[in-house]
């Protein structure tokens, strides 16, 4: 698995944050990568002229067109990473309609992506990584429905794990929980609402997190875990800038 030449990665959500990181590392690891997003977005052409990157504007979350970009491009690798910003707003001052937005953006985008994964099926061999968050370990009082949602992306990760192997299909699913990142855009307004909620200074908030994460970051550590021998990988993991942890 250690070379990615061959291997078309597809990652929804790259058009930012740790999804554009994800499909940078790969292409600059040598796979041809499939960059699904919402909005046109410019990638860079890797460094070492290995691998490339081809943008596809797409809803994610429509299982027509996620049927289509699997038949496409056979990927032996799909990274989810795409949901919506949730609303950050204490309990009573969200509405349904706000608090539900991650259950219906990041649920429905990974039970579409898992559900086409175990249908088509991919091939022997093929890699599903579906970026959760550490919100679904800790909670997260000022975002509605997200830590439930996170919770959900990775009891079903899980799920299709279990369907995989009952149907002798050979392909690994694996969650990584991300802790809150300043380095990027839901992680900066988080940081900012959390900080003015304790009545501190945002900096002062983001110091307590411990090591950041970047988007660079998560992208070697998801490259390193699919090139990892499928028998050493762990259902889940949480990730932080200080790398990847086993999750029980």
């Amino acid at each position: 698995m250690s070379d990615l030449s061959g291997r078309t990665t597809i990652v929804v959500g790259a058009s930012r944050g740790l999804g554009h990181g994800i499909a940078t590392a790969f292409a600059e690891a040598g796979a041809p990568v499939v960059a699904v997003s919402r909005t046109a977005t410019v990638y860079p052409e890797p460094a070492n002229g290995a691998g490339g990157i081809q943008p596809e504007t797409a809803d994610a979350g429509d299982p027509t067109v996620v049927a289509d970009l699997i038949d496409r491009h056979q990927p032996q690798t799909v990274v989810l990473v795409a949901g919506a910003t949730p609303h950050m707003r204490p309990l009573q001052q969200q509405t349904w309609e706000t608090f539900s937005a991650n259950w219906e953006s990041d649920v429905r985008i990974s039970f579409h992506w898992l559900r086409e994964a175990l249908l088509t099926p991919l091939r022997p061999g093929s890699r599903v990584v579906v970026f959760s968050s550490g919100a679904a370990l800790a909670g997260s009082p000022l975002s509605g429905g997200y830590a439930g949602a996170k919770a959900t992306q990775r009891f079903i990760t899980a799920y299709a794990q279990e369907e995989a192997d009952r149907a002798g299909l050979e392909i690994g699913f694996t969650t990584i929980l991300p802790r809150i990142t300043p380095l990027t855009g839901l992680g900066r307004a988080a940081a900012r609402a959390y900080a003015a909620r304790d009545h501190r200074a945002e900096e002062e908030y983001v110091q307590q997190l411990g090591p950041l994460l970047s988007p660079e970051q998560a992208g070697a550590a998801v490259v390193e875990l699919v090139q990892a021998d499928a028998a050493t990988v762990a259902p889940a993991y949480l990730l932080t800038g200080a790398g990847l942890k086993k999750l029980g």
